[in-house]
């Protein structure tokens, strides 16, 4: 068995500001599916918006978020982040992130604009910002003596007290597959935080690493946790549409900058689905684009920098420009192909400023939890803020709280269960899924689609829990578990929206109702 006082599943930037945060008081296990770097917070490219210029304001930046949240967002903690963002980056500039600079601005740096920011306000290492600040932190983390960092190692189950026969609902650690060693470890911790990210792969296309199958959601939700807004799931407008080329993105920055959306014979097409163009929220965009792809019958559309001089297009967007032209695509001479992939989990489980849920001693912070920040659309570039300041005030939380004795903790019992017999049918069932929520739950819905996809969700979680239940765990069956619960979630909370609003549109409630409302499942 392992011990510490703070485990924290998951090593994006909010398991990473949790663990700098507490580390210097606290014994922090650290643990990631794969190595450090390998989460969605890495491959984020735009940036992190915070109010850093004179010419823009802390009332500003919140009604741009309201403004994109489409009447759900809860306006305290939209407050609260927006007013310590500026100290969040100035941490992360004091730790070395090395953000790109500008002499000529009043901040030293160069700010961009993404969709749905009224002002410059993005503050960014040129179109690669997740890479430059997870391993200025990463470094880090590797460097502290109190952080142990646990590689190659999944989450299985939270340790919890109805698990353990004792009164209350509080959580003590986690079960976790070592997977080098294939043998799961008991981790015993006074305060457990998930920040495992979203859940994008349970979508057949998708911006996100491999890693995002929704394990905190259906790990917060089997503890006992409430969780809000799961319909909201955002749609990038623009991921790179080609063979060789899985899952990258196509910041919203090249669209802040001039970035054009045509069709294959060059028409422009953004101006007559919205007054802002290329600058409308993402949701707005994507459906526009699922809409002429649908409309004309395209496997993608275009999108067109190249009248920007080469110049301009390499300084800003050198990792872009390095891996199109990798694919003989030069995007200083002809337009980047495009289609819409899932991109952002806006919903989560439901926690408060602190990042504390429904279950004691458990906390969430970043694309797992659902703070009431993003609303029924997550504005560009707010997802990093989240991360940092959530993670911040969780931390202080913690370490502010009284030490608890931990119970006794059983091993992982695996007596019972055999090694499986078909892998098969793991990755059978795991396309199925998959293909099911593209087809069924995605830019557009319909009642009969969203219970034609519950219909085999339900069917593919009795299969799915019943050969967890006989097998020994793998990595591939904990994440299709987790996937088959998020999925259900995501659909249940789809059906209860009777209203369009945000990221969810539905052919059969077409209206936006007068007064917005959050979605919040409870567990039975």
């Amino acid at each position: 068995m392992l011990k510490f006082d703070v485990l924290i599943i998951g090593s994006g930037l909010a398991g990473m500001t949790l663990a700098l945060h507490l580390a210097e008081r606290r014994k922090v296990g650290l643990i990631t599916k794969r190595d450090l770097l390998e989460g969605s917070s890495s491959y984020a490219q735009g940036g992190i918006a915070a109010v850093l210029d004179t010419d823009d304001s802390v009332q500003e930046h919140i009604q741009d978020t309201l403004i994109a949240g489409a009447g759900i967002c809860n306006e305290e903690t939209t407050r609260y982040i927006v007013e310590h963002s500026k100290e969040a980056i100035d941490w992360l500039i004091a730790l070395g992130v090395p953000f790109t600079k500008d002499e000529t601005h009043e901040t030293g740096y160069h700010l961009t604009r993404e969709g749905g920011h009224s002002h410059r306000r993005i503050i960014h290492a040129a179109d690669a910002t997740g890479a430059a600040v997870t391993t200025t932190l990463g470094q880090k983390i590797k460097a502290h003596p109190n952080i142990t960092l646990l590689e190659d190692y999944i989450a299985i189950d939270l340790i919890t007290s109805a698990k353990l026969g004792l009164e209350g609902q509080r959580v003590y650690g986690a079960y976790a597959l070592a997977k080098q060693a294939d043998e799961v470890v008991t981790i015993a911790a006074q305060h457990t935080i998930l920040a495992s990210g979203g859940a994008g792969k349970v979508y057949l296309y998708t911006t996100n690493p491999d890693t995002a199958t929704g394990d905190g959601i259906a790990m917060g939700w089997r503890a006992g946790c409430r969780v809000g807004n799961m319909e909201f799931i955002q749609f990038h407008p623009t991921c790179l549409y080609h063979p060789h080329s899985k899952s990258f993105l196509i910041s919203e920055a090249v669209r802040g900058e001039g970035g054009i959306l045509r069709l294959p014979d060059g028409t422009r097409f953004m101006p007559k689905h919205d007054p802002r163009a290329e600058l409308a929220p993402r949701d707005v965009v994507a459906r526009a684009i699922d809409f002429e792809m649908k409309k004309h019958g395209l496997d993608c559309v275009h999108l067109d920098i190249s009248y920007k001089p080469a110049s301009f297009i390499k300084e800003h967007f050198p990792n872009i420009y390095a891996h199109c032209l990798e694919l003989g695509i030069d995007i200083t001479q002809q337009p980047i192909p495009v289609v819409p992939a899932a991109h952002y989990t806006c919903g989560g489980l439901v926690t408060d400023l602190k990042g504390r849920t429904d279950v004691e001693g458990l906390y969430a912070v970043g694309e797992v939890a659902c703070t009431g920040l993003h609303g029924a659309n997550r504005l560009a570039s707010n997802s990093l803020l989240e991360c940092m300041v959530i993670g911040k005030a969780a931390a202080e939380h913690i370490l502010a709280a009284t030490g608890i004795s931990l119970p006794d903790i059983p091993d992982w019992d695996d007596s019972q269960v055999t090694d499986p017999d078909e892998e098969v049918v793991i990755s059978h069932n795991w396309d199925e899924l998959r293909r099911a929520m593209w087809d069924y739950v995605g830019i557009v819905r319909t009642n009969k689609r969203l219970e034609r996809a519950l219909n085999r969700i339900n069917l593919l979680s009795v299969e799915i829990n019943e050969y967890y239940s006989h097998f020994h765990v793998s990595n591939d069956l904990i994440e299709l578990r987790n996937l088959v619960q998020t999925a259900e979630l995501i659909v249940r909370s789809a059906l209860l929206r009777k209203e369009s609003r945000g990221l969810h549109y539905s052919r059969d409630y077409p209206n936006t109702l007068a007064e917005g409302q959050e979605t919040v499942l409870t567990p039975n």
